[in-house]
Order: C-alpha cells, then structure tokens, then sequence
C-alpha cells in the first residue's frame, strides 16, 4: 500500500520517527539503526515503509534502506517473530550480520536480543538458512562457510550466501560481490553489494 514515504522528519524518539509529507505526519516505528541513518529534525528524509495491519490498529514501519525492509519481511514470516520482534533484531543486528548469522548457523547472535529466547533463536536460523540451497557460485565452496574466515575468498563466499539468505539470487549476490574487493570483511561486502541493489532499482 505504501512503498516509502519523504518528507520533512518532524520528530524523534527511541524507535519512533515522524516524517511530515505535506502537513500530513505519519508516524513510524523505527529500529535504531535507521535512527541513526535519518538526518537533523527538519530535513528532508525517505524511509521505506511496511503497513501492519491488526484488527485494531494499523501500524507504519520505517526504514532507511530497503535492504533492512528486506531483512524485517524475511524475519516477521518466521512463526513467533512479531514486529516488535524483528524491530528489536534490527536494533541490534544489521541486516549484514542477520544474515551471516543465520548463514553460518550462530544462533548465539539472535539470543542476545531481548525478547529472542534460545528455541526462537534456533527457529530463526533454521528458516533463514532453508532459503540458503548448497550451491558453488564462481569457484566459491559455500558448504562449511564459517564466519571470519581468514581467505579472501572465503569472505566472497560468506557475503554472497548471507546475500542469498536476504533472498537475492545467487547469480545476482555473485555478480555483485564479485565487483568489489574480495578481501575486505564478509559484512562490509554485504553492505556495499545492498548498496548497489537499492541504487539499481
């Protein structure tokens, strides 16, 4: 219904943003990381937006980029993760370490946000990870991949199944990560190849 929203940001709180689109203010719940992202009160600002709706209430998502969009759609269709839930992940994981967690099966990562118990931690890297079909893409092993790997191309591989588990295909996570420097750090490949598929669309 509502694919994003730009405006003037007009308030800010913990988890909330308000953007002003011509003297309408819509509120949206927001994680910390597009807190972060969103600029000075008063300037123009652009979230990506997802549209709850409850018997009683409708309520608005707002992201900075539609890479986290993304991210909180893949983790709300998991059974027991609500939005509150998955605002909560994304508050504390980037949707680049959501997806190396769940790629190299650390559901230690997800127990650390409140509200994420071990069995719920446990549920989420299993369904993510079921998105993830063994694949070698370019000469990259991704069967085994673990997180820090010391190889250059180890990193590749790490990036392009977390890439994967966002639900992009392999094809296209290769393609992208190829591109860029293999050996810089698996989360930093994530980031720029999310980068360069929210400027291509």
């Amino acid at each position: 219904m509502l694919y994003s929203l730009t405006g003037k940001l007009a308030h800010t709180e913990p988890g909330l943003a308000v953007i002003d689109v011509g003297g309408v203010a819509f509120k949206c719940f927001t994680s910390m990381g597009t807190l972060r992202a969103l600029p000075r009160l008063g300037e123009k600002a652009t979230l990506f937006t997802y549209l709850n709706v409850r018997e009683d209430a409708l309520d608005l998502f707002g992201f900075a980029t539609q890479g986290e969009l993304n991210c909180f759609r893949l983790l709300t269709a998991i059974s027991g993760v609500g939005p509150k839930v998955g605002m909560a992940i994304l508050s504390e994981l980037t949707p680049e370490a959501v997806a190396l967690a769940a790629a190299a099966g650390d559901a230690k990562r997800f127990t650390r946000v409140s509200g994420v118990g071990p069995k719920l931690a446990q549920r989420i890297v299993l369904e993510l990870k079921d998105k993830v079909k063994s694949f070698s893409v370019e000469g990259w092993d991704m069967e085994g991949v673990t997180p820090g790997g010391p190889s250059a191309s180890g990193n590749a591989a790490q990036a392009v199944e977390a890439l994967t588990t966002l639900g992009y295909s392999p094809s296209d996570a290769a393609a992208a990560v190829g591109r860029l420097d293999s050996a810089l750090p698996p989360e930093e490949l994530i980031r720029l190849a999310l980068k360069a598929f929210g400027q291509g669309k």
